[in-house]
């Protein structure tokens, strides 16, 4: 069995687009080789780490963290277990926060919204005056509290 894998095939058991692959590459998470026809070809260990991005990014990991992550990892062979588990441990702070804040968002969220009362005057995801506006972007309630995110 070959080392190199033609984009294709990659694709196809990898399940992604081909033009997924060329947009990783172009993103710096893969890399390929031209053949002497001028055909990109990778190796086969960019499965496992075309896995690797599919399921961060399912987690909700923005793809600039998942690049810095994969810039610890060697680039001129296949990654080992003790380097897959090195990347691992690094992941955890990151992957427990993310769980506290979907746990808490599933937790609030249904108690809001699933009473069906809509009540401005006791909902806590309401915003009176906009005061909210100085503490910066996004949703900052439905991030539990003491843990703003900076990621």
């Amino acid at each position: 069995m070959s080392a190199w894998l033609k984009p294709g095939e990659v694709a196809r058991r990898a399940g992604v687009a081909v033009s997924t692959l060329h947009y990783y590459e172009q993103y710096g998470l893969i890399s390929s080789r031209r053949t002497a026809g001028d055909r990109r070809e990778y190796r086969r260990d960019t499965l496992r780490v075309v896995a690797f991005v599919r399921a961060s990014q399912k987690l909700g990991i923005p793809l600039a963290r998942i690049k810095d992550a994969l810039d610890g990892l060697p680039h001129d062979r296949p990654p080992n277990k003790r380097e897959w588990a090195r990347l691992a441990r690094t992941w955890r702070d990151d992957l427990d926060e993310r769980i506290a804040e979907l746990t808490a968002l599933r937790d609030n969220l249904a108690d809001c919204i699933g009473c069906g009362c809509l009540s401005l005057s006791t909902c806590p995801y309401t915003n009176p005056g906009d005061v909210l506006a100085a503490e910066g972007p996004g949703a900052r309630r439905l991030v539990p509290q003491g843990q703003p995110r900076t990621r």
